[in-house]
C-alpha cells in the first residue's frame, strides 16, 4: 500500500507540474488533490524539493527505457549501428515533443534549491539516460573508429574538462573521441530543444527536415553515413 500511495503521489505532481508549470507543484496541493493532509505527504517524502527529484528521476528512467526499446527494435530487424544511433535521436525526439512538460523540467532551466548536483536518485537516473547514448557511442567506436583530434589539437583548457570528464565515466576512450561524444550530444539537445521551445519557429513551420539533416551530419561526424529520410 505504501508503494502504491508513493507512486500515486509522483503521478499527481507530474499532472500538475505538466498542466499547471512546477510552481504549481506544491505539497498542499497534491496532498488537496489526494484527498489528503498535506503533514501526511511528509511520511513519503521528506520536502517539496525531495518528491521533485524523485518525479526527475521516473522521467528519466521513461525516457532511458523508451529510447532503449527503440534501440533494441532496430537491432532486432537486423539493422547495423548507423540504425541503431538513429533510431535512439528519433525516439528522443518523438518522446521530447510528446511530453513538453516533462521536458522542459529536466532539460530545461534548473529549478532552484533542487538541481543542484547532490548525487541522489535524480542524478542516477540522469546519468543512466547519458549511458544508453554513450553505450552506443562505444560500441561504434569499438567497432569502427574515426579521425578525432589528437590531445594537443584541443585546446588546454578544454583538454583539461574533458579529461576531468573522462576519469569520472571511467571511459578508455581517446580525449578526441570524448570531444566527439559531447559535440554529437550538444548537436542533438540543440537541435530538439529548439524545437520543443518553439525557438526556431520564426523560420521554419515544420522542422522535422532539418532534423533529418541535422542526422545526417551527426552520422558524418562518427564516421557513418545517413541519407536523410531513409
Amino acid at each position: 500500500m505504501r508503494a502504491a500511495t508513493t507512486e500515486e503521489i509522483k503521478q499527481t505532481a507530474r499532472r500538475i507540474l505538466v498542466e499547471q508549470g512546477p510552481e504549481a507543484v506544491s505539497l498542499r496541493a497534491i496532498a488537496r488533490e489526494m484527498g489528503m493532509t498535506a503533514p501526511a505527504l511528509y511520511r513519503y517524502f521528506t520536502s517539496r524539493e525531495d518528491l521533485i527529484r524523485n518525479v526527475v528521476g521516473d522521467i528519466f528512467n521513461e525516457l532511458s527505457g523508451d529510447i532503449g526499446l527503440a534501440i533494441g527494435r532496430a537491432s532486432q530487424s537486423g539493422e547495423d549501428i548507423t540504425a541503431k544511433l538513429i533510431a535512439a535521436c528519433r525516439e528522443f525526439r518523438r518522446w521530447s515533443f510528446s511530453h513538453q512538460g516533462e521536458f522542459g523540467l529536466i532539460f530545461g532551466s534548473p529549478l532552484p534549491g533542487v538541481d543542484d548536483g547532490r548525487g541522489d536518485f535524480a542524478d542516477e537516473c540522469g546519468r543512466r539516460f547519458a549511458g544508453v547514448f554513450f553505450a552506443l557511442f562505444y560500441e561504434l567506436w569499438r567497432r569502427s573508429p574515426f579521425p578525432v583530434r589528437a590531445p594537443e589539437e584541443i585546446d588546454p583548457g578544454l583538454r583539461a574538462q574533458l579529461e576531468r570528464f573522462r576519469t569520472v565515466i571511467g571511459a578508455d576512450l581517446p580525449l578526441g573521441a570524448i570531444l566527439a561524444f559531447l559535440r554529437c550530444w550538444t548537436k542533438l539537445y540543440g537541435a530538439v530543444s529548439m524545437e520543443v521551445f518553439g525557438h526556431i519557429g520564426f523560420a521554419l513551420d515544420d522542422a522535422a527536415p532539418m532534423f533529418e539533416l541535422t542526422l545526417a551530419e551527426l552520422a558524418e561526424d562518427v564516421g557513418l553515413v545517413y541519407v536523410p529520410g531513409s
